[in-house]
């Protein structure tokens, strides 16, 4: 499966999603749209979000599945809401 890019390869900016289309009837839309701010994460984020909700939001589960220690996935989860917060303020 593709990567969908979220920063700009050439100003490093973050991008847009400008258009969308139906592969069924063809039908597009067109405009201008701010990424989510769980895809304007980085993959690595936002498969330790999804491992964090398939462990019922246990750190200690987290920890265990990963092999780190729990202050290690807590001041991860940390780092992921201060970024979802920055996120927040620049809309």
């Amino acid at each position: 499966m593709k990567k969908l890019p979220i920063i700009c390869p050439s100003c490093e900016h973050g991008l847009e999603v400008s258009q969308l289309s139906c592969t069924n009837c063809d039908t597009q839309i067109s405009g201008n749209y701010g990424l989510p701010f769980l895809l304007r994460l980085s993959t690595e984020d936002q498969a330790f979000i999804f491992e964090f909700i398939m462990t019922s939001g246990s750190l200690k589960k987290m920890a265990d599945k990963m092999g780190k220690s729990y202050p290690t996935v807590r001041n991860k989860l940390d780092d992921i809401i201060e970024q979802i917060k920055f996120l927040q303020t620049e809309n």
